[in-house]
């Protein structure tokens, strides 16, 4: 069975890995990028090319002629598409003799679109999935052939779900994978088109911390932008501090407005007090003192 694999973060590469060393499946190529100022998870899958002799290409637009044509050439059974931002064509959609096989971390046809792991956390969502599907031309729309429910705990941060995620996607292509080389039926049900929702694109206000916010979503704000991630943060006298680490304090008096610092430890942490209850950061970048201060606004 020969295999195009596209992608070019984190995760793709640990898939990547783990389809190198099934039996009687040939990656023939690998699509991926030199650098990405967009993935904050990225990874350059030409380190792993070059080691095991793989023939791959950087492709910045996956949909450009030259990167449609390598592909052609390299006449695939299945491409493989897991980790890759862009929406593939038509034309690279119709190469494989067989389906484009893609993943998105979520319940579809739930959740769609762009940074599901990043919006199920700061939703405080009890659960998401893991889902591989047949690719159309649509976002993350095609036929599902495996799913997975991925329950997300009060502690999981973005690197905790990120394991959670790639175990469950392990796993999951551990039992699928035998099927496609038996080319028996894979099909598991519908990704319809009419329900569900999209997921927008997360920018970098989207991460700056409102202390008028509850600290359950300050937190949930926090634990999701974890590594890989680019951290929540605030501002303080026109610098931007990092949060890597905080947990909630149950703090009751009502008298006291949100940003008001309520205790600190020279730079080892601070308590900030939130529209609920207060936030006490444990770690952040650049490690400053507070002292003398008595507001974060």
């Amino acid at each position: 069975m020969k295999i195009i694999f596209i992608g070019n973060v984190l995760f793709s590469k640990f898939l990547l890995e783990f389809i190198l060393k099934q039996k009687n499946i040939d990656v023939i190529g690998v699509c991926t990028k030199n650098t990405s100022n967009f993935n904050a998870d990225f990874y350059n899958l030409g380190n792993i090319c070059k080691k095991k002799n793989i023939d791959f290409i950087y492709c910045d637009k996956i949909n450009d002629k030259k990167n449609v044509e390598w592909i052609k050439k390299k006449k695939p059974d299945y491409i493989f598409c897991f980790g890759w931002s862009q929406l593939l064509s038509k034309e690279i959609l119709n190469i494989p003799k067989k389906n484009v096989i893609g993943y998105h971390p979520s319940i579809l046809p739930n959740n769609r679109g762009r940074h599901p792991i990043i919006w199920s956390l700061v939703l405080g969502l009890k659960f998401t999935g893991s889902s591989f599907f047949i690719m159309n031309d649509k976002a993350d729309k095609g036929e599902i052939i495996s799913q997975k429910k991925i329950y997300i705990a009060n502690k999981d941060d973005a690197k905790k779900l990120y394991t959670k995620l790639v175990n469950s996607a392990l796993k999951q292509l551990k039992f699928f994978l035998p099927k496609l080389e038996n080319k028996k039926k894979i099909f598991l049900k519908k990704n319809k088109f009419n329900i569900g929702n999209y997921w927008r694109k997360r920018s970098e206000i989207d991460g700056q911390i409102d202390w008028r916010m509850n600290a359950k979503n300050i937190y949930n704000l926090t634990r999701a932008l974890t590594k890989p991630y680019p951290f929540s943060h605030f501002i303080f006298k026109k610098k931007k501090i990092n949060v890597l680490k905080a947990k909630i304090i149950k703090y009751k008096n009502l008298n006291i407005e949100p940003g008001k610092i309520l205790k600190f430890k020279n730079d080892k942490y601070i308590t900030i007090k939130c529209g609920e209850d207060a936030l006490k950061i444990i770690k952040f970048k650049p490690r400053i003192s507070f002292r003398k201060v008595k507001y974060i606004i």
